[in-house]
């Protein structure tokens, strides 16, 4: 094909990565791939509990790096920082890193795919860098794999999220509002590590307490699922705390809200306010906060050469990596088709949100939650036993094998196991 179409993908993490595997695997060589991230490697950020409470650097197994599958589909991989998007131009401008000192360039699309997942705002949680923790990156995980086996002493633990400010626009479809990012990793935080404090001798999940800024912890598994989780974690002695509204300090010895109550806590497991990056904000096709609007084919109303996937959509609430994959699977049909096709031959099935979510309880086992009913739906699984803590580790392994592009059965087999598998 003449002047084939240039696609480039903002973020190589795992949305992006996946939507540019799909993308060859859909397109082939009809369109050109360019890859734009300020790194070479996917963190894969939900294993990093397992590393941390085994006592192993999350950074040995989880950092991933791609540019060999990259390289094998003809892609093209810039290692760089992302400054602007001219959506007018169809430009977008970034700055190599490898070495600092690199001039600003910029390089044109006729698809622009945003991956870039959003910023963790730990920075707007005051005295977190002295006396919080958390799980989200290789940094923070040895951070915390350190106090636990070296400095911990064996008191209250609070585990919970900052208050999350959901993007709205008029043009948006219609969503629910969640007041957290994502609380699937709160609650797994909390299973697993009662499960190490028992296996260390230092207590059960009678010293741990969660909290949320909601009306109820992980809104979004739908009431069905949480009737029966609740009451279960309440039986097994955990502490819970409700509508706190947001975190307004953390210190030594515990975490004031912003309601006006506190928890007294020696180690505080925070999940912050996910923000859309600095320059992402006041574009012209993003919402009040920053995070790109999109319909439920991932595309942009105004511009329709611009699609988002993962963190940086605004639909994508939670902030979820199974919606994620299902966005890419979505936009690298759409730009195939319409490239190949003219947007003729085929109809694209829009985005279906769900919960997929498997989580560690430790010693081997794991939950996994499927549901829709938060948007309306009628599917509401709660499992827990050794298979949920198997798929996740065996989706990980099919993620690293297979570079990114797990096949289009990978997660409907998922979910077939998980809502069918027992043990």
């Amino acid at each position: 094909m003449k002047n084939k179409p240039n696609v480039v993908v903002l973020g190589c993490n795992f949305a992006g990565l996946t939507v540019s595997r799909y993308l060859h695997q859909e397109a082939k060589e009809v369109i050109n791939i360019t890859v734009i991230d300020r790194k070479n490697y996917v963190n894969f950020i939900p294993n990093i509990p397992i590393e941390v409470f085994n006592n192993h650097d999350p950074a040995d197994n989880l950092e991933f790096e791609f540019l060999k599958f990259l390289k094998s589909d003809n892609s093209t991989f810039i290692q760089a920082q992302i400054e602007e998007i001219d959506a007018e131009s169809k430009k977008v401008y970034f700055t190599p890193n490898e070495r600092d000192g690199s001039a600003r360039e910029f390089i044109q699309y006729d698809y622009l795919v945003i991956a870039l997942g959003c910023k963790l705002a730990f920075d707007k949680i005051e005295g977190f860098a002295e006396f919080g923790h958390t799980f989200s990156d290789t940094y923070y995980g040895n951070k915390i794999r350190q106090f636990l086996h070296h400095e911990y002493k064996g008191g209250p633990i609070a585990i919970g999220s900052d208050r999350f400010i959901q993007g709205q626009s008029p043009k948006l479809p219609k969503l629910p509002t969640a007041l957290a990012a994502c609380e699937g990793p709160p609650v797994e935080i909390a299973f697993s590590l009662a499960d190490w404090l028992k296996h260390h001798e230092l207590g059960d999940a009678k010293k741990i307490t969660v909290f949320t800024p909601a009306e109820v912890i992980a809104e979004d598994a739908g009431k069905k699922i949480l009737d029966q989780l609740l009451p279960m974690m309440t039986d097994m002695g955990y502490g819970y705390k409700n509508k706190t509204i947001g975190i307004k300090k953390i210190y030594k010895d515990g975490i004031d809200f912003k309601d006006g109550s506190s928890l007294e806590a020696e180690l505080k497991i925070i999940f912050p306010n996910w923000e859309p990056h600095n320059f992402m904000k006041h574009l012209p096709f993003v919402d009040d906060q920053g995070f790109v609007v999109t319909d439920l084919h991932m595309r942009n109303p105004d511009y329709p050469e611009i699609f988002a996937v993962g963190d940086a959509a605004s639909v994508t609430v939670p902030k979820l990596g199974s919606l994620g994959h299902m966005e890419a699977e979505i936009v690298a049909k759409m730009i195939a088709n319409e490239v190949i096709n003219n947007g003729a031959a085929h109809t694209i099935e829009p985005l279906h949100p769900m919960v997929l979510c498997f989580g560690d309880m430790g010693d081997h086992k794991g939950f996994y939650m499927h549901t829709n009913e938060w948007w309306g739906g009628d599917i509401s699984i709660l499992k827990m036993g050794f298979t949920p803590y198997a798929l996740k580790i065996g989706f990980k392994n099919m993620y690293y094998t297979l570079g990114g592009k797990v096949p289009s059965w990978g997660l409907p087999l998922s979910e077939f196991l998980g809502d069918h598998t027992v043990i």
